[in-house]
């Protein structure tokens, strides 16, 4: 297949849905000798931080010479950025090769009857990434969990060290509805005997996740078990941090801004003591330099200084209360929000979070079949009628948000990364926004 064949494959594979299980992913990667057996792996669960603290982990690595793999999702403009050696796509080529072959594999596992389903967009990206790691010969692949943990297309691999960022309140269809079966679905990733990383505060939550490593007699380490292990301290620029841990104290900052990235840091910096331990050696200060330089793309990403632009993909109730907390110790003057959201999500509580920050509210949506109508999303902000405005067409919305902005104010653009994504498809981005290049890390 070429590039735009292997677009219209995978469009028509996402519009399967979700599927949960392990049975499909195990068939298509036995059929290939099982890629993902041949190198180490790091699995990163969570409800918010993932991608961040997967970044963050493969610059660590990467910065000490390893060839890493990574591997996150969902995408912002391209289906590759999903998977990456150190800073690299996939390249283009590569990608069509291995998924041509994936295709032609799944039509005959499934006229031998040994596929009993074709699989879903998730588990053939996951699958396209261990066979190119595999073939890149990586020696660590950091694994960006999808949705679970559980029945996750990635909960294939038997990691050196499992982690896990927070739990929130999140796909409760699908997850369970109170915070400790969520926890559950996530620690699906702990392994018998697997070292375990937990960055979860939330009493109820931890308390579950540490009974299963116990059960597992996985080694567990709480990040923040101690309330002062952890100090943030807003400077002109944005914070910096201290992180103690049984053995050393990190001083860092972070080209990420946020809080919540000093924590995202302190989960990487836990999860890098450990691999010290039982995989390779890592150097203190090769590890600050790692989370240090991490740049991450949506996550408080700015585009545009006149007016101020920025994208986040704060997707759930965590997420709209480090985003507000951002804006509160750096307010923002004029400040007009675009926002799409997942019609899934708690569109209610979000907006609650959110939409006091703003001046003016643009509702708008991105083209995926998950995604909530902008009147549906109205319906659930009754209370924010009179700061509401509906443009259905994302780069309608945006340029009406420039509009009211003005020069000297600012545009914050959340609700999910597929929105992100969409600013970022924009063919006038780059006249738009002349910024320098935005690098990835």
């Amino acid at each position: 297949m070429n590039y735009e064949e292997c677009l219209s494959y995978l469009e028509k594979v996402q519009n399967s849905g979700i599927k949960f299980g392990l049975d499909n992913v195990k068939t298509i990667l036995a059929s290939f000798y099982n890629p993902h057996k041949k190198y180490d792996s790091l699995l990163v669960a969570g409800s918010n931080g993932k991608g961040s603290v997967c970044a963050m982990l493969t610059q660590i690595l990467t910065s000490h010479g390893f060839r890493t793999g990574l591997f996150t999702s969902p995408h912002l403009v391209k289906a590759e950025e999903r998977i990456r050696i150190g800073t690299s796509l996939i390249p283009r080529r590569g990608f069509c090769r291995i998924l041509t072959l994936l295709k032609e594999r799944i039509e005959d596992l499934i006229a031998l009857k040994k596929l009993l389903s074709p699989p879903t967009y998730f588990e053939l990206m996951s699958c396209l990434a261990f066979l190119y790691f595999k073939e890149q010969r990586v020696d660590m692949a950091v694994l960006e969990v999808g949705m679970g943990g559980r029945f996750d297309a990635t909960n294939v691999v038997n990691p050196s060290v499992s982690i896990i960022t927070t739990i929130s309140f999140e796909h409760q269809k699908f997850l369970g509805e109170r915070l400790s079966q969520i926890a559950s679905e996530k620690a699906g990733i702990i392994k018998r005997g697997v070292p375990v990383i937990c960055g979860v505060e939330k009493a109820g939550a931890y308390n579950t996740i540490r009974e299963i490593a116990e059960e597992l007699k996985a080694p567990f380490y709480g990040v923040f078990k101690n309330k002062r292990c952890f100090h943030a301290e807003k400077t002109e620029k944005g914070y910096s941090f201290i992180y103690k841990t049984d053995e050393e104290e990190y001083r860092f900052s972070l080209s990420l801004p946020g809080e919540h990235q000093g924590r995202n840091a302190a989960v990487a910096i836990a999860a890098s003591e450990r691999l010290k331990k039982n995989w390779r050696r890592l150097e203190k200060q090769k590890i600050i330099d790692g989370v240090e330089k991490t740049k991450w793309e949506g996550r408080l990403e700015v585009i545009s200084h006149h007016p101020l632009v920025i994208l986040d993909g704060a997707h759930n109730e965590e997420g709209a209360l480090a985003l507000k907390k951002y804006f509160k110790d750096f307010p923002s003057s004029n400040l007009i929000l675009v926002f799409a959201i997942m019609r899934d999500k708690k569109i209610d509580k979000v907006a609650q979070i959110l939409f006091p920050l703003a001046n003016k509210v643009i509702l708008t949506r991105f083209p995926y079949y998950r995604a909530a109508s902008p009147g549906d999303i109205k319906k659930e902000a009754m209370s924010f009628q009179d700061r509401i405005l509906i443009e259905p067409d994302t780069k309608r919305a945006l340029n009406m948000a420039l509009r009211l902005a003005g020069s000297q104010g600012s545009v914050l653009v959340t609700g999910s990364l597929f929105l992100v994504g969409e600013i970022k498809k924009i063919e006038s981005y780059a006249k738009m926004f002349p910024m320098r290049p935005l690098l990835l890390f």
